[in-house]
């Protein structure tokens, strides 16, 4: 039983929020309207994902820097432009969403989490996992720029006389918001016996973490809530619109852990790098893609959906595509000679 909360609890705790933020966005209203309490919360989770993060002894990985570079290339190019021919498929919020997630970085830590325990090498996780946090205020602004720009108004500078949705703020908030977290996290190892206890506290640090996405989840669905509320009758999604959505985004994320596999197999590249490269390709982190759709995109509150969709899908199905990896490397262990003795 203990072991079944450990592995679900998250996902429970992410239905609970979801339903609450909807059910009592009224009431709490106030709530996503304090820039101060969700910038706090943002910057407190990317310093607790990054403090335990030991990048340790990369060499190896930076020596042979083919997988790293492939599976950056899936995450922060491929991946947005199958997005933005998803998306083509569905539209208004919905569209905005799918964009978003897939323009923002790879996951902080999950990424290398999933790897290691299919039995992959998660040095280059990790590596995919600097790479694209650290660029992310350049990638991500122009990619949102090339795949929202003609739903919403996208300017280049602040107080541009035709208003919307400026480059450089957001280019200068994801610094502040994640760039310098991320550095504050690392630097606070170079404290004497604060990186070891960090990575000894890994598990609790995460937890609390996950407690900081919970609370962003639940300032977007409390906006979710009240724009629903809002709408015209007309005008409100359809269970159908929902269903679409969904299938659309697992169908995006399972595609691109699959397309990183073939692409690893044709390159005869080994199964540490070729699981490395499927997961750390197709994974994103919620936070910063909250982050973006609470601060840049208020007018579109229901983008939370596809990226809270996305993050729950990459925990279900990641979790089914790592025990067949382990499943698999079980069964070949097995069938080696001498086991059948």
């Amino acid at each position: 039983m203990r072991s079944i909360f450990r592995r679900y609890w998250f996902l429970a705790a992410l239905l609970l929020v979801v339903v609450s933020g909807f059910t009592f966005s009224p009431s709490l209203r106030v709530l996503p309207e304090l820039k101060l309490l969700r910038n706090t919360i943002v910057v407190t989770v990317l310093f607790l994902m990054a403090f335990p993060l030991a990048f340790g002894d990369l060499h190896k990985a930076v020596q042979r820097p083919k997988a790293a570079m492939l599976a950056t290339f899936i995450n922060a190019g491929l991946l947005p432009v199958l997005a933005w021919i998803v998306s083509l498929l569905t539209f208004g919020d919905f569209a905005i969403g799918i964009n978003l997630m897939a323009a923002i970085p790879c996951t902080l830590a999950s990424a290398a989490v999933w790897t290691r325990r299919a039995g992959g090498n998660d040095s280059v996780a990790l590596i995919v996992t600097i790479v694209t946090n650290s660029l992310c205020f350049l990638i991500t602004p122009f990619w949102l720029l090339w795949t929202t720009g003609s739903q919403i108004t996208i300017t280049v500078w602040p107080n541009d006389a035709s208003g919307g949705l400026s480059l450089v703020s957001m280019m200068t908030s994801l610094l502040l918001l994640v760039m310098l977290p991320m550095l504050a996290g690392q630097l606070a190892r170079l404290v004497p016996h604060a990186g070891h206890w960090a990575t000894r506290n890994k598990f609790t640090l995460g937890i609390f973490a996950q407690l900081g996405v919970l609370c962003m989840v639940l300032l977007g669905c409390i906006s979710c809530g009240l724009k629903l509320r809002n709408l015209p009758t007309d005008q409100m999604p359809t269970i159908l619109s929902f269903a679409v959505m969904i299938a659309l985004v697992l169908g995006l994320h399972f595609g691109t852990l699959l397309l990183g596999i073939g692409i690893s197999r044709q390159l005869r590249l080994p199964r540490q790098e070729e699981i490395a490269i499927a997961f750390a390709g197709s994974q994103k982190t919620l936070m910063i893609g909250l982050a973006i759709a609470t601060e840049f995109y208020t007018a579109n509150p229901l983008a939370i959906l596809p990226m809270v969709t996305y993050h729950v899908g990459q925990l279900l199905l990641d979790t089914a595509v790592a025990e067949s990896y382990i499943a698999a490397e079980i069964g070949k262990i097995k069938t080696s000679p001498g086991e059948s003795e």
